[in-house]
């Protein structure tokens, strides 16, 4: 069944009427199940359950973490007073733990022993504990060795009331791990030891980017009581100081990509046992009220010093936001990407002296969006006009279609239509993907031409061996393709050189196929639909152009106005489509054709002549033998 779609199909639903009622906050939005296992990571005190949080960037991770941080109990046990003393000639540096607060009174303790204010066995009552008693015991005379009455208090939490939280901006070994020289005065904690008992926040991708601290921090995770650093460095001399490690844990949260969690679960054995919680923040969510109202609230939040915003205004970063997420029922959780946009608007908003933001200053502000980065496609369209691009967009060729194709560049995307060509020839080559043998395939588009291989098999050489020669290339492309996005035009291209029919040129074509023939959907849907949209405009939209898209993608659609008006007007069109057949009558005006009771393609019909063509293939493949 070919599907005509109309612009009734792809309204947005609206379940919240007003947003006037919505308070500003900050509360994450739409991360149910992320959100329940980084509490379940957070509330567990055991070696082992460091945390990797992976997700896109603005979707609120670090937000997240520290949010559910402050809701922790303070856990006196993790809030404890640590110092180094003096060792005498012993390399290895005392640790004295203390309860919060009481090292600081240990220390004025010890100078009034020192100054004879208070005697030995005062201080040993006091203090009835045996490592303090040794200490006491081994310190030489006042008078001989002033420092080693003085102590390197290096954790002091007499004024904190939750456990400690640091953010590690620029991970290195000694900003980590700390130094020490000589002397137990000479040990300066890094910020692993300065989180003992709290919780430390890094980058994923700066830590394991350097393998020597990658490897260190693991040793240093590994190691039952969080050894200090001796700011030893690979290539450099090992200090000859020692000292004691400080037995509280550390909490690792790593924050990151889903790419860098998947390679280090593969490239490392001993990663999963590491970092046995790991929460994984989801780009979308759901397009119901909850998640509405909880994207508006960051908004009014995110915008408390801007100018307010219409409730037409909110409606238009919802879209926009629908628009990012590729899904009509859905909504981006990465919500700072709304915030960008609103604080732009706000600027257009002042420009055009108005004292609220309107839809008007959202949608100009993403028309401005586009335009900015449209230099690019710009020039593609201005090569078209010109001829110096060779691409027809009306009549009809053999062996020739207009796929879809986005190019990236940096944050921005666009659409561009892409010629396909196909050429066949006796021989028992196959498929040979001209990308590919130049070096510009990437390894998905390798394995689509593959499938269409296996879809010639399945579907026509079935009392004969597939033999021939098919090159199939993207003309004037000199970029890496990769993707399957461009298989069903592709096969279009190549059907119908095999059959020696034309195909329209003024409809493109984007869409996955498998071996079997069904059309599997695609991504970046609404680049390339507008993209070919553009394309057509520069030369004057004819009334019969349009694209052919997978079923599955009508969920994905968000088109601008201006096609939505062109549809309207009947002078674009989409088509949608769930099997390879469906679109062949289209393309070709020629009837696709099913095969009989005998096995057998009506005569005349498009398949049978696609068979036909694949079997005089083989044979004069043998006569050529």
């Amino acid at each position: 069944m070919i599907r005509e779609l109309k612009t009734d199909e792809l309204k947005l639903t609206e379940p919240v009427s007003s947003f006037e009622d919505i308070e500003a906050g900050t509360v994450i939005v739409g991360q149910e199940r992320a959100m329940s296992l980084l509490r379940l990571g957070l509330s567990i005190d055991r070696i082992g359950y460091n945390i990797f949080l992976s997700g896109d960037d603005g979707s609120g991770r670090l937000t997240a973490v520290m949010e559910e941080i402050g809701k922790l109990p303070a856990k006196s046990s993790m809030l404890q007073d640590a110092a180094y003393v003096w060792s005498g000639k012993d390399r290895n540096i005392k640790l004295l733990m203390f309860p919060k607060g009481e090292a600081r009174i240990f220390q004025d303790n010890l100078i009034d022993y020192a100054h004879g204010i208070i005697s030995k066995d005062e201080i040993l009552n006091k203090w009835k504990r045996e490592d303090i008693s040794m200490f006491i015991s081994s310190l030489p005379p006042y008078e001989e060795n002033e420092e080693a009455y003085t102590l390197n208090i290096v954790l002091d939490r007499n004024d904190a009331e939750r456990r400690p939280v640091i953010i590690e901006t620029h991970p290195s070994h000694r900003s980590l791990f700390g130094s020490a020289s000589l002397g137990h005065m000479s040990i300066e904690l890094g910020s692993y030891q300065r989180a003992a008992g709290g919780f430390l926040i890094m980058s994923a991708e700066e830590v394991t980017g350097d393998e020597a601290l990658w490897k260190t921090l693991k040793r240093y995770i590994e190691m039952t009581h969080r050894a200090l650093s001796s700011n030893q460095v690979p290539g450099e001399m090992a200090s000859s100081v020692r000292p004691q490690p400080i037995p509280l844990l550390t909490k690792v949260i790593l924050i990151g990509t889903e790419d860098t969690y998947n390679k280090l679960i593969e490239k490392d054995d001993k990663f999963a046992r590491y970092f046995r919680i790991a929460p994984e923040f989801d780009y979308t969510m759901e397009r119901n009220e909850e998640n509405i109202r909880g994207t508006v609230r960051y908004l009014k939040a995110s915008g408390m010093n801007l100018r307010q915003s219409d409730d037409d205004a909110y409606l238009a970063m919802l879209r926009y936001s629908s628009w990012l997420s590729e899904d009509r029922e859905k909504l981006t959780t990465e919500l700072s990407l709304l915030g960008d946009l609103l604080e732009e608007a706000d600027l257009n908003a002042a420009s055009c002296k108005r004292d609220r933001i309107t839809k008007e200053d959202i949608e100009e502000t993403i028309h401005k969006r586009a335009w900015h980065a449209s230099l690019a496609e710009e020039n593609i369209n201005e090569e078209i006009r010109k001829g110096e691009m060779v691409i027809a967009l009306s009549g009809a060729k053999t062996g020739i279609v207009n796929g879809l194709a986005v190019m990236d560049r940096g944050v921005s995307s666009f659409g561009t239509p892409a010629v396909i060509s196909a050429t066949v020839a006796p021989g028992n080559e196959g498929i040979v993907n001209i990308e590919h043998e130049a070096g510009l395939s990437g390894g998905i588009h390798d394995k689509g031409l593959l499938i269409l291989e296996g879809f010639l098999r399945h579907r026509y050489a079935r009392t004969f061996p597939l033999s021939l020669y098919a090159g199939i290339c993207f003309e004037q492309s000199y970029a890496e393709v990769d993707g399957d996005s461009a298989s069903l035009g592709e096969l279009y291209a190549l059907l119908s050189a095999i059959a020696g029919i034309p195909i329209r040129q003024d409809i493109a074509i984007t869409g996955s196929v498998s071996q079997m023939g069904a059309l599997q959907p695609v991504g970046g849907i609404n680049e390339k639909i507008q993209g070919f949209f553009n394309a057509c405009s520069v030369s004057g939209l004819t009334g019969t152009q349009g694209v052919i898209l997978p079923v599955q993608n009508i969920s994905s659609l968000i088109l601008p106005t201006t096609i939505e008006k062109a549809m309207n007007d009947g002078l674009f069109h989409i088509w949608a489509i769930s099997d390879v057949d469906d679109g062949i009558e289209l393309l070709s005006g020629v009837r696709s054709g099913k095969r009989d009771k005998k096995g057998d393609f009506p005569p005349a019909s498009f398949n049978r002549r696609v068979e036909d063509g694949l079997r005089n293939l083989w044979r004069c493949s043998q006569d050529k033998g």
